[in-house]
């Protein structure tokens, strides 16, 4: 009960200290000094240092299980291992919104002491774009989502937390989805600031690029963490389904990716200021977006946490308060400072980031439509529709082919003006990638002509990058990513081709006989934990090649709340995953059995990590040049 009052307080000292702040930050700003007031740097890190306090109140609460406060109340167990009371802290509405503040104030006050070589009037103008983002969601935790909430009379047990939450995987996942959403509010903030500032340069470029790098990168590496708890987790064996949460963390991730390029062309040349700015915006916008669907209760998801419609119209209202302020700024202030009316050579690389854009707006609009489209709809109508996988694979494998042609050839281009050099080479690779792609689909009932482009469009990627790599004059941050994404997209097309799923109903003792092997029901144990009680079906599997092993699924029955839940068990190498699921039969006396041959799923999340890794080289090279 204690740690919830101090960090209720501790969160109403935070707030009253973003006020003071503004106020310090605003007097400065008609200064003449050229240095930023210390006080500015003492209140930014004293706001931040009670955001720490209040988290921090917030962890002890779960850990010691005080259910005094209602978001314990709701969201832990005595029985959970210490883990899961940590990670519990974040696992909920409230506390998300909590670990949200407390990065926004982390990286503001990093902003203000990295950024000691800016101007003055913009990093001052960056703070207090980032304090009306920073107050806004005071407000918004402290009226609707406070963490900190006593009941009454104490109860003597909690709710517990949702089982398929309570995995290291999703434990994680959050904190670093969230540097990647909310690293994007310095972008926006600072963005914004440089516009105000006529500031839009190369030294600006220079600056801002760390701020988007390591967005970026935490945004890639938490949204495939998502993906793998996905997969093994959910039991169905799939990594990406387009579920519409999914979806919203993808958007921000489209447009860092497009800014992330823009930022290359503006270190260089004035030009692209229009995207980098619309980009920033677009960026942070669409992670508020994802918050204000995830948070109002308007999707129906097994990520959601809340269903609270005042919460919903609060973002709402705080995310249309951004965007005109945003928009207004940009139209005001950006459109007579800058022209971006400078012609470019039509075969140079910065013609190849401009056709970069136009196709991740592209991929942008159809997941931007395929998510709320369905929203509009039940409004206007009451029909209630799901846009599923289909509809993003017609809208958007037509143009992943000339998307991926497009990167073999932006890739080797120069600056300012260039052209297509060591054609014979390409042609060679080009005839290859597209024959062994043949060769490849031809053995599998799949459409022969456009798994033959796709894969031999990703393999001349693949086959162009590899090459790529001792070739001096490139640059490896490049390389590594884009070759990391022809690996991502080979590994896609060649499981989506090869995977194969068997499902029956067996009981203890039987043995199945399928295509591939056979699938033999060995016995079952029962195992009791700290928090659940299990039943563990051993299955031994032989393939036609005479390989054996054995997997180990489960059922768990968790006892509070009272929740059955499937555990796959994978069997992983390098070249494939081995997935077997099972579920009860009504009856208990047979179980319904899914065995899953996924091939190169190991190579999806290592694709993931090489374009991440891509990302922090090119950080590192950034922090090494200022």
């Amino acid at each position: 009960m204690l740690a919830s009052q101090i960090g209720y307080y501790s969160l109403i000292l935070g707030l009253i200290f973003s006020f003071t702040l503004s106020f310090f930050a605003t007097k400065d700003l008609t200064s003449p000094s050229k240095k930023i007031d210390q006080n500015i740097i003492v209140l930014s890190f004293l706001q931040f240092f009670f955001v720490v306090v209040s988290f921090l109140c917030l962890i002890f609460s779960f850990v010691n299980s005080d259910f005094s406060n209602e978001t314990v109340f709701n969201n832990s167990h005595t029985t959970k291992p210490l883990f899961y009371k940590i990670s519990g802290t974040w696992g909920n509405h409230e506390g998300s919104l909590l670990l949200w503040l407390l990065v926004l104030t982390l990286f503001i006050f990093l902003f203000i002491i990295k950024s000691i070589n800016q101007p003055k009037k913009y990093r001052i103008s960056t703070l207090l774009f980032q304090q009306i983002i920073i107050i806004g969601f005071f407000l918004f935790v402290l009226v609707t989502s406070n963490p900190f909430i006593y009941v009454f009379p104490v109860p003597n047990e909690g709710l517990g937390l949702n089982p398929i939450l309570q995995d290291p995987a999703l434990a994680i996942h959050p904190p670093i989805l969230y540097l990647g959403y909310v690293g994007s509010s310095i972008i926006f903030s600072a963005a914004l600031a440089a516009v105000i500032q006529n500031y839009i340069n190369s030294e600006w470029a220079k600056h801002i690029k760390k701020w988007v790098l390591i967005s970026w990168i935490f945004l890639s590496i938490g949204i495939m963490l998502g993906s793998i708890w996905a997969y093994y987790e959910l039991g169905w064996g799939g990594f990406w389904f387009w579920d519409p949460v999914e979806n919203v963390s993808l958007m921000p991730w489209l447009t860092l990716t497009a800014l992330l390029h823009c930022i290359l062309v503006l270190e260089r040349r004035l030009l692209l200021t229009s995207w980098v700015v619309i980009l920033s915006i677009a960026s942070f916008t669409l992670s508020m977006c994802g918050t204000f669907l995830v948070r109002s209760g308007i999707l129906n998801s097994v990520h959601t946490f809340a269903n609270d419609p005042a919460r919903g119209i609060f973002i709402l209202i705080f995310l249309f308060i951004l965007i005109f302020l945003s928009l207004g700024i940009f139209f005001i202030f950006h459109k007579e400072q800058y022209k971006d009316n400078k012609n470019f050579f039509w075969l140079s690389k910065e013609t190849s980031i401009l056709l970069n854009n136009w196709f991740m707006m592209y991929f942008l609009s159809v997941v931007l439509i395929g998510t709320v489209y369905p929203i509009f709809l039940d409004v206007i109508s009451s029909d209630k529709i799901s846009v599923g996988p289909p509809f993003y694979h017609k809208l958007i494998i037509p143009f992943l082919v000339p998307f991926l042609i497009f990167m073999v050839f932006g890739s080797r281009l120069k600056w300012i003006k260039s052209e297509i050099s060591n054609k014979n080479l390409l042609i060679i690779f080009f005839t290859i990638s597209i024959t062994i792609s043949f060769l490849v689909t031809k053995n599998f009932q799949v459409d022969l002509f456009l798994y033959t482009i796709l894969i031999g469009t990703s393999l001349f990627l693949f086959f162009t990058t590899t090459v790529e790599f001792f070739n001096r004059k490139k640059i490896l941050s490049q390389t590594v990513a884009h070759f990391g994404f022809s690996l991502f997209i080979l590994s896609i097309l060649l499981n989506s081709i090869t995977s194969s799923e068997v499902s029956t109903n067996m009981k203890v003792g039987e043995r199945y006989n399928y295509e591939g092997g056979e699938i033999f029901f060995k016995k079952i144990e029962e195992k009791k934990e700290k928090n659940f009680n299990s039943i563990v079906g051993h299955f031994k599997i032989t393939d036609n090649r005479g390989d054996i092993f054995n997997l180990k699924p489960e059922l768990r029955v968790y006892n509070q709340p009272i929740i059955i839940t499937s555990e796959a068990d994978i069997k992983t190498t390098l070249l494939k995953d081995n997935f077997l699921v099972m579920n009860t039969v009504k009856g208990n006396e047979y179980f319904n059995i899914r065995y899953q041959v996924k091939p190169f799923m190991l190579w999806i999340w290592i694709s993931v990590l090489l374009i991440s890794l891509g990302g922090m080289i090119s950080f590192l090279r950034a922090k090494n040049e200022k």
